[in-house]
């Protein structure tokens, strides 16, 4: 009985030593997470027979450490989730790795080949699909026309009327013109496009009020010409009127009967491209001592580009680059959680899949619930301790040198009584 007990106390080392040997063959591999073999008593009644293997337990739950890459397509989870991904056979798989790239065919895949799963995105909707394969676009992003200008300053409390007078006639010719530097105290470029994307200069004339010093005159004129010209009703120049603490006075607006925001359309022709209309926005422009600033310049719109690479944001966005400096965002990663993720089934290439111990996957997006935010340009390592995995293999090579003792001394013993009969 004895010799029965002893063999199967080898057995069971032996295997505990693959798992802790497997355990460090992979304490460099990203994503892998240790397990623990668990011995368990064997009984034949109320009999002692030996010792088994009775489980192996996963320390999913333990997040290794965490390795900063620089590359923007890689990704690690703060957090309990999993990115989810489909092979070639359609089997979902369930992954810590967050190792992204595009693939020959335009799908976004993790470092197996698999595709990543997430929401589709449609730009400029922010509408989420529903989950699937994440493709990305890699064709031409057409121009977009100019409709808005976004425009924030301070203009400086501390402005004195111009000396020179500021005359709109300067403007009226066919060719650009520059007016003279004295007649204005700011001016602001800003670049739109048309709907075939050429570039056109909106410049703005700011002018400090001659009477009312809480008042700034704006002359507008787009590649050169002055729009009180060309454009009806030829409003002489647009007035910005400020109360008393410097903010823009809504009430006092005189270009709206009654007051009310103070914006602008610039509408001008951009032959052989469509007729131009574009809302200059100020709100927010302040009137303070000090120096002038443009806080906001930034105008809707842009010239055709070329796809030039695809990134990851921290909320799994999936960012695609143009080379016109554009970017869009085409779809979101989705992360899995489980109510028993201990019981997921390993697989290769450090993956799981579930089965019907862990329970229903429940999906969202990163940064929801207790599933995770992203920590983008790094990727998790594994959580093997190196030092933990050394103890526990010189303390099975004990245990198996002490179960080979008790097999060598029943060998002795039976020896000694063959020899006594």
């Amino acid at each position: 009985m004895s010799f029965d007990i002893a063999l199967s106390g080898i057995q069971a080392i032996n295997d505990q030593l693959n798992t802790i040997s497997n355990n460090i063959a992979n304490a460099g591999t990203f994503g892998f997470k240790s397990s623990r073999a668990n011995f368990a008593s064997m009984y034949a009644g109320s009999q002692p027979t030996g010792t088994q293997i009775g489980s192996v337990s996963q320390s999913i739950g333990l997040n290794g450490g965490v390795l900063n890459t620089g590359r923007s397509l890689d990704a690690s989870i703060n957090g309990r989730g999993f990115f989810v991904a489909k092979d070639a056979t359609g089997q979902t798989t369930y992954t810590r790795v967050g190792i992204f790239n595009k693939d020959a065919t335009d799908y976004l895949v993790d470092a197996a080949g698999r595709k990543v799963q997430g929401y589709s995105l449609t730009p400029p909707s922010t509408v989420l699909g529903p989950m699937g394969d994440i493709k990305v676009p890699t064709g031409l992003l057409p121009a977009k026309a100019t409709t808005s200008i976004d425009f924030v300053a301070n203009l400086s409390a501390d402005w004195t009327p111009p000396t020179g007078t500021f005359n709109p006639a300067d403007a009226t010719a066919a060719t650009p013109v520059v007016p003279d530097p004295d007649s204005y105290n700011m001016s602001k470029v800003t670049l739109v496009h048309d709907s075939l994307g050429n570039e056109h200069t909106v410049t703005q004339y700011f002018i400090k009020d001659s009477t009312n010093p809480l008042q700034v005159n704006v002359w507008v004129s787009v590649d050169g010409v002055d729009l009180s010209v060309t454009t009806p009703p030829n409003n002489p120049s647009y007035a910005l009127v400020f109360d008393s603490n410097g903010k823009l006075d809504e009430s006092s607006n005189p270009a709206i009967a009654g007051g009310g925001p103070y914006t602008f359309n610039v509408g001008f022709s951009a032959a052989p491209a469509t007729a131009m209309s574009v809302k200059l926005d100020w709100t927010g422009t302040t009137m303070q001592k000090g120096e002038s600033t443009t806080s906001t310049n930034r105008a809707d719109g842009y010239a055709a580009g070329s796809y030039i690479g695809v990134d990851l944001a921290d909320d799994g966005s999936v960012i695609t680059k143009y080379s016109n400096g554009e970017k869009q965002t085409i779809g979101r990663v989705a992360l899995a959680t489980f109510p028993d993720e201990e019981a997921l089934t390993p697989v290769n290439d450090t993956a799981w899949i579930a089965n019907n111990n862990t329970g229903t996957p429940n999906y969202s997006e990163p940064g929801k619930g207790v599933a995770g935010s992203l920590s983008v340009t790094t990727l998790e390592q594994s959580n093997v301790d190196i030092t933990s995995e050394l103890v526990s293999l010189m303390t099975s090579q004990r245990n198996y040198q002490a179960n080979s003792k008790v097999i060598t001394t029943e060998n002795q013993m039976l020896q000694s009584l063959m020899q006594a009969l």
